[in-house]
């Protein structure tokens, strides 16, 4: 088992007085892919959130060891946290390579990712890089978003539905977006719906239901449990 990057500790998470997390506990090791699969409404977005600092959270989130519950979302991605939310949250205004060189942390380090890194990963993005984002389509807004947070040299993604209304075409470089990182040794937390890219990139799979862990296990032993599948995924 690799070495625990993040670690979440009977995580409870509120909006407003709706209680939405009942006792979260998983964690996610160093260069390790970890899926979280679930139906809408049970509680996978909001467990990102509630890492991300984004919504009031109680319990223990540690990264790299240091407590990040009642930290501001700023001050966690400062520490290596990266965030791809689901609704993209490009600057429409600004060009693909303007979003890109937002996306870069201030600092003397240089980071392991770089404009080349991007435009090869996605060559779309390199033909459109002086385009405005608020023109891309939403396949190429997706591979912005994921790329701006790359630029931030995160050593742990949490990617909220990236493939949300992706064509298929699309939907494969997300799955070699993935395993690049994976390559490159970059933990990831992948919430996802569509099950094939989940049970093809990651090590784990943990299943949500109604606030909680219900399921957690290899991509092996989630095909193999026809019960969990139906019961917490199946629509």
């Amino acid at each position: 088992m690799s070495t625990e990057l993040l670690k979440l500790a009977n995580v409870h998470a509120y909006y407003g007085k709706s209680h939405v997390l009942h006792g979260v506990s998983m964690s996610v090791g160093e260069g390790e892919i970890v899926s979280l699969l679930g139906r809408n409404g049970s509680g996978r977005s909001t467990t990102v959130k509630a890492i991300m600092g984004l919504v009031d959270a109680t319990g223990s989130v540690s990264f790299k060891g240091q407590e990040l519950v009642g930290r501001k979302a700023f001050e966690i991605a400062h520490r290596g946290v990266g965030y791809v939310p689901e609704n993209r949250d490009i600057f429409p205004k600004l060009t693909v390579h303007q979003n890109l060189l937002l996306g870069q942390k201030s600092g003397a380090r240089k980071g392991r990712w770089d404009f080349d890194d991007m435009y090869t990963m996605f060559p779309r993005l390199k033909e459109r890089q002086h385009t405005e984002a608020g023109v891309l389509s939403g396949g190429e807004q997706q591979m912005l978003t994921l790329c701006r947070t790359l630029m931030g040299d995160p050593d742990l993604i949490m990617i909220d539905e990236p493939t949300e209304g992706l064509a298929p075409k699309i939907v494969e470089l997300v799955g070699e977006y993935l395993r690049e990182l994976k390559r490159r040794g970059i933990s990831v937390l992948l919430v996802e719906q569509k099950l094939t890219i989940a049970l093809e990139v990651s090590e784990r799979c943990l299943v949500m239901g109604h606030g909680r862990i219900v399921f957690e296990g290899t991509p092996t032993a989630l095909r193999a449990d026809a019960y969990v599948r139906k019961e917490w995924l199946e629509v």
